[in-house]
């Protein structure tokens, strides 16, 4: 998968920035991707920090732009263009104060067209990386909500990769049925990006009526909304997740379904469900998880696990400009 988004990337370079330029994972990523001519990177910080950093971790990041927003020449023009945004909702006083931060600085970098895409996470937390992305890059035109997918991939014995994508484990907590069914055409589109044909699967406890709730409905009913919104796409549900999996368990409670027994892409009916799903997989089933993969936003802006490593960081990178 990474090999194809790099040559894809060679061909479209892109620039990335990111928010916590003195941290040292993040100094490594850069490193290596500054070895590369596919991806250039951005340091937000202080810059004696940073290039202390660097060289105690003897990180070469010779070239590297690191901008500092105590000293940025164009800070005037960024606080005049988010205040405009805010539509005042903050004052010039308050955006400046906010423009100090690494988050918001480095997403107005991307609003205005300096740098294509964001990473951030390292030490901020989701919130702190989506705040100012819902409130300076917005949704994109026909999006009502931001959603998370987060991308699951394993090396099988035979040597083949399986790639799965799960949503939304980390930013929606309880979504409606349309929220739920929006967010399962944006995973579809996500396993698209990275070149997996979509069969999505609504979860659930119940498959095809076999249980009864309030979960159930709202499952079923947002499988439904789903296939409206894009009828071309191959959406079933409800199904419980052995009937998602497995081709003969899937058949005997699914029959006729052609998502049933062989779903790539599995839409959780809130975030608890999500996030105990997705770090099974990763735990116990050897998937590596990359995301949270934002969607819905205008522009690429993703995040970081706190617990991430310099590895993380450089495919993430990668992942996210590939979105760009």
């Amino acid at each position: 998968m990474f090999d194809k988004l790099i040559e894809n990337l060679k061909a479209n370079p892109r620039t990335i920035v990111f928010t916590e330029g003195s941290d040292a994972r993040i100094l490594e990523a850069t490193a290596r991707l500054n070895e590369n001519d596919f991806l250039t990177p951005i340091l937000v910080g202080d810059v004696a920090e940073v290039e202390k950093a660097a060289k105690e971790g003897n990180f070469d990041i010779t070239g590297v732009q690191i901008l500092d927003p105590a000293t940025y020449a164009d800070m005037d023009r960024m606080v005049e263009v988010m205040v405009e945004l805010r539509k005042g909702k903050m004052s010039p006083e308050d955006c400046r104060k906010n423009l100090m931060k690494g988050n918001y600085f480095g997403t107005m970098l991307v609003k205005m067209g300096y740098a294509d895409a964001l990473l951030g996470g390292a030490t901020y937390s989701t919130a702190d990386t989506v705040r100012p992305a819902l409130q300076l890059i917005k949704t994109k035109p026909g999006s009502n909500n931001v959603s998370s997918c987060f991308i699951m991939v394993r090396e099988n014995a035979n040597g083949t990769e399986e790639r799965l994508f799960m949503g939304d484990c980390a930013i929606q907590i309880d979504p409606d049925e349309d929220a739920l069914a929006e967010t399962a055409i944006e995973c579809a589109n996500t396993a698209k990006t990275f070149g997996v044909e979509p069969k999505v699967a609504f979860l659930s406890y119940s498959t095809k009526g076999s249980g009864k709730g309030d979960a159930v409905d709202k499952a079923r009913n947002a499988c439904e909304k789903a296939k409206a919104l894009d009828p071309q796409l191959a959406i079933d549900g409800e199904m419980q997740f052995d009937a998602a999996v497995s081709p003969v368990v899937g058949q005997l409670k699914f029959p006729g379904s052609s998502v049933a027994g062989y779903a790539n892409t599995f839409i959780f009916p809130e975030i608890q469900s999500g996030n105990i799903g997705y770090k099974i997989a990763q735990r116990l089933g050897g998937f590596a998880a990359y995301g949270p993969v934002l969607q819905g936003l205008n522009a690429p802006i993703n995040d970081l696990s706190r617990g991430c490593d310099a590895d993380e960081v450089y495919k993430m990178a990668i992942i996210t400009a590939a979105l760009a």
